[in-house]
Protein backbone atom coordinates (compact mmCIF):
# COMPACT_ATOMS: atom_id res chain seq x y z
CA UNK A 1 0.00 0.00 0.00
CA UNK A 2 1.39 3.25 -0.62
CA UNK A 3 2.54 5.48 2.50
CA UNK A 4 -0.45 7.30 3.65
CA UNK A 5 1.37 10.91 4.57
CA UNK A 6 4.03 10.95 2.19
CA UNK A 7 3.99 13.72 -0.05
CA UNK A 8 4.00 12.98 -4.27
CA UNK A 9 7.24 14.10 -6.01
CA UNK A 10 5.44 15.33 -9.24
CA UNK A 11 7.14 15.30 -12.06
CA UNK A 12 9.11 11.59 -11.81
CA UNK A 13 7.62 8.68 -12.90
CA UNK A 14 6.93 5.25 -10.03
CA UNK A 15 5.69 1.90 -10.34
CA UNK A 16 2.40 2.01 -9.68
CA UNK A 17 0.57 0.66 -6.62
CA UNK A 18 -1.43 -2.20 -7.46
CA UNK A 19 -2.86 -2.36 -3.80
CA UNK A 20 -3.14 1.14 -3.36
CA UNK A 21 -5.61 1.52 -6.83
CA UNK A 22 -7.64 -1.85 -5.95
CA UNK A 23 -8.80 -0.08 -2.92
CA UNK A 24 -11.56 1.74 -4.50
CA UNK A 25 -14.38 -0.51 -5.61
CA UNK A 26 -14.51 -1.26 -8.93
CA UNK A 27 -17.23 1.52 -11.48
CA UNK A 28 -19.72 0.19 -14.00
CA UNK A 29 -17.96 1.15 -17.19
CA UNK A 30 -19.74 4.22 -18.75
CA UNK A 31 -20.65 3.78 -22.79
CA UNK A 32 -19.19 0.13 -22.77
CA UNK A 33 -19.70 -0.55 -26.55
CA UNK A 34 -17.71 3.37 -27.51
CA UNK A 35 -15.05 2.36 -29.15
CA UNK A 36 -11.53 3.64 -28.24
CA UNK A 37 -8.08 4.38 -29.52
CA UNK A 38 -5.91 5.30 -26.90
CA UNK A 39 -3.47 7.80 -28.87
CA UNK A 40 -1.14 7.71 -25.92
CA UNK A 41 0.82 4.88 -24.31
CA UNK A 42 4.26 3.37 -22.85
CA UNK A 43 5.75 -0.08 -22.90
CA UNK A 44 8.82 -0.33 -20.65
CA UNK A 45 11.38 -1.89 -18.54
CA UNK A 46 13.01 0.33 -16.03
CA UNK A 47 13.19 0.23 -12.45
CA UNK A 48 12.14 -2.91 -11.80
CA UNK A 49 8.77 -1.98 -13.72
CA UNK A 50 7.84 -3.98 -16.49
CA UNK A 51 5.26 -2.59 -18.30
CA UNK A 52 4.78 -4.77 -21.90
CA UNK A 53 1.84 -6.20 -23.94
CA UNK A 54 0.74 -8.63 -21.33
CA UNK A 55 0.68 -6.18 -18.41
CA UNK A 56 -1.04 -3.43 -21.09
CA UNK A 57 -4.00 -5.68 -22.09
CA UNK A 58 -4.28 -6.70 -18.09
CA UNK A 59 -5.05 -2.98 -17.41
CA UNK A 60 -6.72 -2.94 -20.92
CA UNK A 61 -9.14 -5.75 -19.77
CA UNK A 62 -10.91 -4.16 -16.78
CA UNK A 63 -13.47 -1.96 -18.96
CA UNK A 64 -14.16 0.13 -22.13
CA UNK A 65 -13.51 -1.11 -26.11
CA UNK A 66 -10.18 -0.14 -27.23
CA UNK A 67 -9.89 -0.78 -30.72
CA UNK A 68 -6.22 0.46 -31.11
CA UNK A 69 -3.34 2.35 -29.35
CA UNK A 70 -0.53 4.41 -30.24
CA UNK A 71 2.61 3.87 -28.81
CA UNK A 72 4.38 7.19 -27.61
CA UNK A 73 8.23 6.86 -26.92
CA UNK A 74 9.67 6.74 -23.19
CA UNK A 75 13.28 5.53 -24.25
CA UNK A 76 12.84 1.86 -24.18
CA UNK A 77 15.07 -0.56 -25.40
CA UNK A 78 17.43 1.56 -27.06
CA UNK A 79 20.13 0.03 -28.67
CA UNK A 80 23.34 -0.69 -26.61
CA UNK A 81 25.73 0.03 -29.46
CA UNK A 82 26.33 1.72 -32.72
CA UNK A 83 25.87 5.36 -33.40
CA UNK A 84 23.98 7.53 -31.05
CA UNK A 85 21.79 9.28 -33.36
CA UNK A 86 20.54 5.43 -34.39
CA UNK A 87 20.12 4.40 -31.04
CA UNK A 88 16.68 5.18 -30.58
CA UNK A 89 15.66 2.73 -33.57
CA UNK A 90 15.81 -0.18 -31.07
CA UNK A 91 12.67 1.58 -29.62
CA UNK A 92 10.63 1.15 -32.62
CA UNK A 93 12.24 -2.46 -32.87
CA UNK A 94 10.83 -3.77 -29.64
CA UNK A 95 7.68 -2.07 -29.96
CA UNK A 96 6.79 -3.52 -33.80
CA UNK A 97 7.71 -6.59 -32.24
CA UNK A 98 5.23 -6.69 -29.60
CA UNK A 99 2.63 -4.75 -31.87
CA UNK A 100 3.34 -7.80 -34.07
CA UNK A 101 2.40 -10.37 -31.28
CA UNK A 102 -1.14 -8.29 -30.77
CA UNK A 103 -1.60 -8.31 -34.68
CA UNK A 104 -1.67 -12.13 -34.22
CA UNK A 105 -4.77 -12.49 -33.01
CA UNK A 106 -3.62 -14.26 -29.85
CA UNK A 107 -4.10 -11.91 -27.27
CA UNK A 108 -7.25 -10.55 -27.78
CA UNK A 109 -8.90 -8.09 -30.10
CA UNK A 110 -7.15 -4.73 -29.62
CA UNK A 111 -4.31 -3.65 -31.94
CA UNK A 112 -1.72 -2.44 -29.73
CA UNK A 113 0.96 -0.10 -31.25
CA UNK A 114 -1.06 -0.01 -34.51
CA UNK A 115 0.84 3.04 -34.76
CA UNK A 116 4.50 3.82 -32.99
CA UNK A 117 5.79 7.28 -32.02
CA UNK A 118 9.25 6.90 -31.84
CA UNK A 119 12.48 9.63 -31.14
CA UNK A 120 14.50 11.28 -33.58
CA UNK A 121 16.84 13.86 -32.58
CA UNK A 122 15.49 16.99 -34.97
CA UNK A 123 18.22 19.08 -34.19
CA UNK A 124 20.36 17.09 -36.60
CA UNK A 125 18.33 19.24 -38.97
CA UNK A 126 19.25 17.36 -42.59
CA UNK A 127 20.98 15.08 -41.02
CA UNK A 128 18.19 13.46 -39.04
CA UNK A 129 17.01 11.57 -42.37
CA UNK A 130 18.75 8.33 -42.34
CA UNK A 131 17.14 8.28 -38.67
CA UNK A 132 13.73 8.55 -39.95
CA UNK A 133 14.18 6.07 -42.53
CA UNK A 134 15.76 3.68 -40.20
CA UNK A 135 12.60 4.00 -38.00
CA UNK A 136 9.91 3.36 -40.94
CA UNK A 137 11.77 0.30 -42.05
CA UNK A 138 12.01 -1.02 -38.32
CA UNK A 139 8.10 -0.26 -37.96
CA UNK A 140 7.08 -2.86 -40.51
CA UNK A 141 3.95 0.07 -41.64
CA UNK A 142 3.72 0.84 -38.05
CA UNK A 143 5.62 3.91 -37.63
CA UNK A 144 4.03 7.35 -38.03
CA UNK A 145 6.18 9.84 -36.31
CA UNK A 146 8.53 11.72 -33.47
CA UNK A 147 7.78 12.88 -30.14
CA UNK A 148 10.92 15.40 -29.64
CA UNK A 149 10.11 17.18 -26.43
CA UNK A 150 10.79 20.47 -25.69
CA UNK A 151 9.59 20.64 -21.77
CA UNK A 152 11.68 23.12 -19.84
CA UNK A 153 11.06 25.05 -17.11
CA UNK A 154 14.30 26.84 -14.79
CA UNK A 155 13.25 25.33 -11.43
CA UNK A 156 14.61 22.20 -10.62
CA UNK A 157 11.43 20.73 -8.53
CA UNK A 158 9.53 20.36 -12.16
CA UNK A 159 11.61 17.38 -13.77
CA UNK A 160 12.52 18.79 -17.16
CA UNK A 161 12.48 16.23 -20.50
CA UNK A 162 15.49 14.52 -21.09
CA UNK A 163 15.91 15.97 -24.24
CA UNK A 164 15.19 19.39 -23.46
CA UNK A 165 18.58 21.26 -22.83
CA UNK A 166 16.63 25.08 -22.75
CA UNK A 167 13.95 27.03 -22.82
CA UNK A 168 13.06 27.16 -26.85
CA UNK A 169 14.12 24.02 -28.45
CA UNK A 170 11.86 24.68 -31.16
CA UNK A 171 12.90 28.25 -32.23
CA UNK A 172 16.05 26.73 -33.31
CA UNK A 173 16.90 26.45 -36.92
CA UNK A 174 18.50 23.12 -37.14
CA UNK A 175 15.39 21.69 -35.29
CA UNK A 176 12.92 22.98 -37.74
CA UNK A 177 15.33 21.73 -40.50
CA UNK A 178 15.11 17.98 -38.45
CA UNK A 179 11.17 19.23 -38.87
CA UNK A 180 11.23 19.75 -42.63
CA UNK A 181 12.69 16.38 -43.00
CA UNK A 182 10.09 14.73 -41.26
CA UNK A 183 7.03 16.56 -42.76
CA UNK A 184 8.70 15.34 -46.46
CA UNK A 185 8.47 11.81 -45.03
CA UNK A 186 4.88 12.01 -44.17
CA UNK A 187 5.39 11.66 -40.32
CA UNK A 188 3.95 13.88 -37.90
CA UNK A 189 5.11 15.83 -34.55
CA UNK A 190 4.03 14.87 -31.48
CA UNK A 191 5.22 18.23 -29.16
CA UNK A 192 5.74 18.15 -25.39
CA UNK A 193 6.51 21.86 -23.49
CA UNK A 194 5.24 22.94 -20.55
CA UNK A 195 2.38 25.70 -20.32
CA UNK A 196 4.94 28.64 -20.13
CA UNK A 197 6.25 27.70 -23.63
CA UNK A 198 2.93 27.60 -25.37
CA UNK A 199 3.88 30.20 -27.43
CA UNK A 200 6.81 28.51 -29.19
CA UNK A 201 4.24 26.01 -30.43
CA UNK A 202 1.98 28.64 -31.65
CA UNK A 203 5.11 29.91 -33.14
CA UNK A 204 6.37 27.06 -34.82
CA UNK A 205 3.03 25.75 -35.73
CA UNK A 206 2.53 29.20 -37.77
CA UNK A 207 6.54 29.03 -39.40
CA UNK A 208 5.92 25.09 -40.64
CA UNK A 209 2.12 25.13 -41.81
CA UNK A 210 2.67 21.90 -43.86
CA UNK A 211 3.33 20.26 -40.18
CA UNK A 212 1.03 17.63 -38.60
CA UNK A 213 1.49 18.43 -35.08
CA UNK A 214 0.05 17.01 -31.89
CA UNK A 215 0.41 18.45 -28.82
CA UNK A 216 0.61 16.11 -26.09
CA UNK A 217 -1.35 16.11 -22.41
CA UNK A 218 -3.19 19.22 -23.04
CA UNK A 219 -0.14 21.54 -23.21
CA UNK A 220 2.12 20.36 -20.39
CA UNK A 221 0.22 22.33 -17.20
CA UNK A 222 2.18 22.49 -14.18
CA UNK A 223 0.56 23.12 -10.56
CA UNK A 224 3.60 22.32 -8.25
CA UNK A 225 7.02 23.70 -7.45
CA UNK A 226 6.47 27.58 -7.86
CA UNK A 227 3.09 27.19 -9.56
CA UNK A 228 1.84 25.59 -6.81
CA UNK A 229 -1.24 27.78 -5.70
CA UNK A 230 -1.29 29.53 -9.04
CA UNK A 231 -4.47 27.88 -10.20
CA UNK A 232 -6.39 31.07 -11.57
CA UNK A 233 -3.36 32.78 -13.06
CA UNK A 234 -1.84 29.56 -14.52
CA UNK A 235 -5.60 28.39 -16.40
CA UNK A 236 -5.79 32.20 -17.71
CA UNK A 237 -1.86 31.76 -19.08
CA UNK A 238 -2.66 28.62 -20.07
CA UNK A 239 -6.08 29.62 -21.83
CA UNK A 240 -4.66 32.32 -23.96
CA UNK A 241 -2.10 30.69 -25.80
CA UNK A 242 -4.15 27.53 -26.21
CA UNK A 243 -6.96 29.82 -27.92
CA UNK A 244 -4.30 31.57 -30.36
CA UNK A 245 -2.74 27.61 -31.04
CA UNK A 246 -6.11 26.54 -32.02
CA UNK A 247 -6.26 28.72 -34.61
CA UNK A 248 -3.24 26.62 -36.42
CA UNK A 249 -5.14 24.11 -38.37
CA UNK A 250 -2.18 21.70 -38.34
CA UNK A 251 -2.36 21.09 -34.82
CA UNK A 252 -4.09 18.35 -33.17
CA UNK A 253 -4.86 18.58 -28.81
CA UNK A 254 -4.06 15.45 -26.66
CA UNK A 255 -6.83 15.21 -24.11
CA UNK A 256 -5.35 13.50 -20.97
CA UNK A 257 -2.21 12.81 -18.98
CA UNK A 258 -1.80 15.32 -16.68
CA UNK A 259 -1.55 13.31 -13.23
CA UNK A 260 1.97 14.20 -12.41
CA UNK A 261 2.32 18.01 -13.89
CA UNK A 262 -1.10 19.68 -13.43
CA UNK A 263 -0.97 18.25 -9.69
CA UNK A 264 -4.57 18.26 -9.23
CA UNK A 265 -4.52 16.49 -6.10
CA UNK A 266 -1.52 14.61 -4.08
CA UNK A 267 -2.47 10.57 -4.59
CA UNK A 268 0.30 9.62 -2.67
CA UNK A 269 -1.37 11.01 0.53
CA UNK A 270 -4.80 9.26 -0.10
CA UNK A 271 -6.08 6.19 1.14
CA UNK A 272 -7.21 5.29 -2.06
CA UNK A 273 -7.77 6.32 -5.81
CA UNK A 274 -10.12 9.01 -6.81
CA UNK A 275 -13.41 8.03 -8.80
CA UNK A 276 -13.68 8.83 -11.83
CA UNK A 277 -16.49 11.84 -10.98
CA UNK A 278 -13.64 13.75 -9.01
CA UNK A 279 -11.01 13.34 -11.30
CA UNK A 280 -13.33 14.62 -14.30
CA UNK A 281 -14.24 17.41 -11.96
CA UNK A 282 -10.46 18.02 -11.39
CA UNK A 283 -9.36 18.06 -15.02
CA UNK A 284 -12.84 19.45 -16.86
CA UNK A 285 -11.44 22.90 -16.86
CA UNK A 286 -8.60 22.12 -19.03
CA UNK A 287 -10.08 19.65 -21.50
CA UNK A 288 -13.16 21.15 -21.86
CA UNK A 289 -11.74 24.21 -23.15
CA UNK A 290 -9.70 22.14 -25.61
CA UNK A 291 -13.11 20.80 -27.04
CA UNK A 292 -15.02 24.21 -27.07
CA UNK A 293 -11.47 25.86 -29.39
CA UNK A 294 -10.32 22.97 -31.17
CA UNK A 295 -13.44 20.70 -31.94
CA UNK A 296 -13.84 17.20 -31.97
CA UNK A 297 -12.11 16.42 -35.14
CA UNK A 298 -9.26 17.97 -33.70
CA UNK A 299 -9.16 16.19 -29.94
CA UNK A 300 -7.79 12.95 -29.24
CA UNK A 301 -8.15 11.35 -25.52
CA UNK A 302 -5.45 9.45 -24.50
CA UNK A 303 -4.52 7.49 -21.50
CA UNK A 304 -0.70 8.22 -20.93
CA UNK A 305 -0.23 4.91 -18.76
CA UNK A 306 1.41 3.38 -17.14
CA UNK A 307 1.92 7.37 -16.20
CA UNK A 308 -1.25 8.15 -14.95
CA UNK A 309 -1.98 5.19 -13.51
CA UNK A 310 0.13 6.05 -10.27
CA UNK A 311 -3.11 8.24 -9.93
CA UNK A 312 -5.75 5.96 -11.08
CA UNK A 313 -7.09 2.58 -12.94
CA UNK A 314 -7.62 2.00 -16.32
CA UNK A 315 -11.24 1.75 -16.05
CA UNK A 316 -11.53 5.41 -13.98
CA UNK A 317 -9.65 7.21 -15.82
CA UNK A 318 -11.59 6.31 -19.05
CA UNK A 319 -14.95 6.51 -16.78
CA UNK A 320 -13.34 10.28 -15.74
CA UNK A 321 -13.10 10.70 -19.83
CA UNK A 322 -16.36 9.83 -20.75
CA UNK A 323 -17.65 12.14 -18.31
CA UNK A 324 -15.87 15.11 -19.19
CA UNK A 325 -17.42 14.40 -23.02
CA UNK A 326 -20.98 13.54 -21.77
CA UNK A 327 -22.40 17.12 -22.91
CA UNK A 328 -21.02 15.79 -26.63
CA UNK A 329 -22.89 14.48 -29.71
CA UNK A 330 -22.33 11.18 -30.82
CA UNK A 331 -20.64 11.95 -33.70
CA UNK A 332 -18.23 14.03 -31.60
CA UNK A 333 -17.59 11.25 -29.74
CA UNK A 334 -17.10 9.16 -31.92
CA UNK A 335 -14.55 11.49 -33.15
CA UNK A 336 -12.78 12.40 -29.94
CA UNK A 337 -12.18 8.58 -28.87
CA UNK A 338 -11.39 7.44 -32.12
CA UNK A 339 -11.69 8.90 -35.38
CA UNK A 340 -9.91 11.76 -35.36
CA UNK A 341 -7.12 9.51 -34.00
CA UNK A 342 -7.22 6.97 -37.05
CA UNK A 343 -7.33 10.43 -39.10
CA UNK A 344 -4.27 12.26 -37.83
CA UNK A 345 -2.05 9.05 -37.13
CA UNK A 346 -3.32 7.78 -40.44
CA UNK A 347 -4.41 4.08 -39.40
CA UNK A 348 -5.89 1.85 -41.22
Amino acid sequence: MTPIGRPTQFGRIHAPDEAWLGALPPEPILEPDLPIIDTHHHLWDRDGHRYFLPEFLTDVATGHKVIATVFLECHSMYRAKGPEAMRPVGETEFVAGQAAMSDSGRYGPTRVAAGIVGFADLTLADRVEPVLEAHIRAGGGRFRGVRHSAAWDASDVIGNSAVADGPHVYRRQEFRAGLARLTKLGLSLDAWVFHPQLADVVELARACPDANIILGHVGGVLGYGPYTGQQKDVFAAWKAQITELARCPNVAMKLGGMMMRLAAYDYRTQPKPPTSAELAALWSPYIRTCIELFGADRCLFESNFPVDKMGIGWAGLWNALKRIAADASAAEKQAMFAGTARRVYRLD
